[in-house]
């Protein structure tokens, strides 16, 4: 199991980003969270089979079809043995 945190730059919010990628990663078996930041950047995390969470970091470099994706910033972290995976609130 391998842990990845993403931060997705672009024109990345209000264009389903968050949607599409947690339905994108239930089909892949990928766990985590992505959330809106006040930045107007996405952040997620993804855990899981090291091919399913590669292939949603390459999903993030796209993004759904209405996005424009200008940076991903990939960083590794420890697992959490995260099960599923949730929209969280945009922090403040």
């Amino acid at each position: 199991m391998i842990r990845k945190h993403v931060v997705v730059s672009g024109d990345v919010q209000g264009v389903y980003f968050r949607d599409t990628c947690r339905r994108t990663a239930l089909r892949f078996g990928v766990a985590g969270w992505v959330r809106n930041r006040p930045d107007g950047a996405v952040e997620a995390v993804f855990e899981g089979d090291p091919d399913a969470v590669e292939r949603m970091v390459a999903w993030a470099d796209e993004g759904p079809p209405t996005a424009i994706v200008d940076k991903v910033s990939v960083g590794d972290e420890e697992p959490e043995g995260l099960a599923g995976f949730e929209i969280r609130p945009t922090p403040y």
